[in-house]
This record gives C-alpha cells, structure tokens and sequence, in this order.
C-alpha cells in the first residue's frame, strides 16, 4: 500500500497567496503557449486578411475540434482559384459575411432607399483540407522546456489518457481525454518559464482528470449551483500550484494563476468560504494523485 507525507500547512499558504493576489488585482493573464504561425488569427488563403469577430472564434474551434496544423482557410471556389483542390469527403466549417444592401422604403411622398446589413453564410475549408497548395515556410519552433524526470513519472503513474493535439490545454469529460499543445509552443509568460507554464498547464488538466465520475466523482453543483463550473476551475488552479510545490517544480503560486482566477470569482466575493472549499477539493485531488504513485512520494513539507 502506498504512504505518503501530506502537509495541509503548504497547501493553505498557497491557497491564501493566491487569494491575496486576486484581492489585490492580479496582472493581465497570458497564455503560457505560443501560439506560433499555425495557431494565430485565421486567415484568408485568397485575400490575406484575417477573418475577423465570431468568425475568429468559429475557426478556431474548428481548428482545435479537428486538429488542422495551419489557420489558413479559404472557400471551394478560393482554392481552386489558388491551384488547389479540396479533397473529396471533406466538411467545411461555417463563416458569415455580411453584405451591404440597399432597400427600398415607402413613404407618403417618394420612394427613398435605406441601407442595410444582410448576414450571409459561407463555407470554407482549412488548408489541411486540400492537395496542390504548399505553404510560406515558417521558423521551426525550438522546445524551452526542461524535462522533470520526477515529474514525468509521476503524471506517467496516473495512466491519464494525454494527447497532443491542437492548441488548447483542455480536459474531455466524456472522452476523458487531456489534450495538450506541443511542447515546443510552451515559451512561458513574463512571470514563468517555459518548464513551469508547461507542467503547471498539464497538471491543471490531470487535476481536473480527477474529478471524473469513476474516480473522484467531484460534482459542485450541489454546493455552487450556476458556479460550479467557475469552482471546478479554481479547484483545478489551486490542485496545479499544489501539485507544483508537492513536485518541486515551483513553491510560489504563479501571478498569472491567479489573474486566470480573477474574472471568474467576481461573482463569488460573497462567498468566501467557497475559496477554501475548493482548496479542500483540490487536496483531494492531489491525495488521489499521490496515492496512483507505485513507489511512496513525499509531499511537500
């Protein structure tokens, strides 16, 4: 049976700095991965432009969803034009334009014209998507990360399913699934390297992996209603900078983790106790981890 050394005292320091740094009003919060040529603004194959408000999102969802490598997008008919052919079988992903119309309007005197936005919808396909079309090349990027021999052993022991596929770091409930963007697009943030915005990423996701129905079945909604998903999210930051002081990887809570945090505990200022009640749930699920280990691990004293 495996033994471990907890020590609750470092995890509620950690929970009360990271408190403090949200009262006091964290720094803008950053992406601790680059997101590199093929994971910037979508763009158009044809034009050049880059597609702009909902179609942003839309196209990155796409991406993400499907895992195409590039943000370069164009119609059936912007391919061709381009000497490329969208391979058979194919979907395409939904954009909208929206058109300038004038329309006629009566009044008791003349017929005057009122201008108008029409949305339109098109289609586009991802440069994954087609044959005959070869890309700008781009820098490669160069991995910053430092492999932690303790800690890859011990995200190895838990038998999480972790893939590296696209450019978010997300948690898939119903495939129980962590996706993870490469390595090499960690270059960290103006308060972490490269190594601890990538680890404290992973491990914010393997915090959430606990909760899932056949392990710790962690459901707030009881608890916080309408904001259990807010709490599941500080439960997994306050899990990751445990984790982090438990594994040596960093002691000090990063600023960004709580920045992260900042938007989503406005609503919950009232609450205070709810604070210390998703610290208590992210012990849990650090216990949990620890307890998958083969061999006794120390916590941190």
């Amino acid at each position: 049976m495996t033994t471990y050394k907890s020590n609750q005292n470092v995890y509620q320091q950690i929970t009360d700095r990271v408190i403090a740094a949200i009262e006091a009003g964290a720094p803008k919060f950053e992406m601790p991965w680059h997101r590199g040529s093929s994971h910037s603004r979508p763009v158009n194959v044809f034009t050049g432009k880059n597609y702009r408000g909902v179609n942003t999102v839309a196209l990155w969802v796409a991406q993400m969803e499907y895992g195409y490598t590039t943000g370069t997008w164009g119609t059936y008919k912007q391919w061709k034009e381009c000497g490329a052919q969208v391979l058979k079988g194919e979907h395409a992903a939904t954009v909208v334009f929206f058109k300038d119309v004038e329309r006629p309007v009566e009044d008791s005197k003349e017929t005057k014209s009122k201008r108008s936005f029409v949305a339109t919808a098109s289609w586009v396909f991802n440069s994954d998507q087609v044959e005959g079309y070869t890309a700008s090349p781009v820098s490669p990027l160069v991995d910053k990360t430092q492999v932690l021999d303790r800690v890859e052993a011990f995200i190895t022991a838990t038998d999480a399913d972790i893939m590296e596929k696209g450019n978010c770091a997300c948690y898939h409930p119903i495939k129980d699934t962590i996706y993870m963007p490469k390595r090499e697009l960690f270059t960290g943030s103006s308060t972490s390297s490269a190594t601890e915005s990538y680890y404290s990423t992973l491990l914010h996701e393997l915090t959430h992996w606990t909760g899932h129905p056949t392990r710790l079945k962690r459901d707030l909604k009881n608890r916080f209603g309408d904001f259990a998903y807010s709490m599941e999210e500080l439960v997994a930051e306050l899990g990751a900078a445990f984790l982090c002081a438990d594994l040596g990887v960093s002691l000090e809570p990063r600023p960004d983790h709580a920045a992260y945090l900042q938007g989503w505990l406005k609503a919950l200022k009232q609450d205070k106790r709810a604070l210390f009640a998703a610290a208590s749930k992210a012990s849990e699920a650090t216990d949990y981890l620890f307890k998958l280990q083969p061999q006794p691990l120390e916590q941190a004293a």
